[in-house]
């Protein structure tokens, strides 16, 4: 509470005006805060932060003997490098930064005189919902998985804001990690790996490409002398333009 003192002791001139002294209590003023900052904190609903969902892979260990046997529908291995041009040299884009490209085959490698499984691709957005570059490839390989997760995130998102949902977030991610960790569906097992001229650019792409396929089983490896070997031979079949 504010109180007003007067001070009367002394004598004063004739007409002097009189000194007042106020003292302001803000104790109940402390007190009243103190109350709203716990009536907020107990009324408030909390938002919960939103974070970026990874899709980790899973603790299945790729070996090369299981990747040798792996179907061909499912063993895929992927090798990010720089396009060349003619002469050996990097090919650049309008901006002048080096073009990445990504080597890929299915299954075994295969490199004969006549056959060479190895394939080329780039990464390259979706258009008009449609897949495209090496997304399309492994979407391709992992429809199934994406299939049913689409169905369960349609069924979440219907259901999201009733009051009697059955799923909510954590329900979801962990029915989606199920549904990309089930052995009785057909997926992609990937094996990355990288040229010595290889950007990071280009395998932080390729690892992006694993979430946004929902591949669960993949590793990054190191490259080998078959790969090698196959990477010379494709170049040498299909020169640049």
């Amino acid at each position: 509470m504010a109180q007003i003192e007067q001070s009367d002791g002394g004598k004063k001139k004739k007409g002097a005006q009189k000194k007042m002294h106020i003292h302001v209590d803000f104790t109940p003023m402390v007190d009243m805060n103190m109350l709203l900052i716990t009536f907020f904190m107990l009324c408030t609903t909390m938002i919960k932060s939103q974070t970026l969902q990874i899709t980790l892979p899973t603790n299945e260990k790729v070996e090369e003997q299981e990747m040798n046997k792996a179907k061909e529908s499912e063993g895929i291995t992927m090798i990010v490098d720089v396009e060349r041009n003619a002469d050996g040299t990097a090919k650049k884009d309008e901006n002048g930064d080096p073009v990445n490209i990504v080597y890929y085959y299915f299954g075994k490698p295969t490199i004969t005189a006549e056959e060479n499984n190895l394939q080329a691709e780039y990464f390259i957005g979706d258009e008009n919902n449609l897949q495209r570059g090496v997304r399309k490839i492994l979407h391709d390989r992992n429809k199934e998985v994406l299939k049913r997760i689409d169905e369960l995130k349609a069924k979440w998102a219907a259901k999201e804001f009733s009051s009697n949902a059955d799923i909510n977030d954590s329900i979801y991610q962990a029915r989606a990690k199920a549904i990309r960790n089930d052995s009785t569906i057909e997926r992609p097992v990937v094996v990355i790996k990288a040229t010595p001229e290889a950007r990071w650019e280009s395998l932080i792409s390729a690892l992006d490409e694993m979430q946004i396929n929902q591949i669960s089983r993949y590793q990054i490896d190191n490259i080998n002398q078959v790969d090698s070997a196959m990477i010379i031979d494709y170049r040498a079949k299909h020169p640049a333009k």
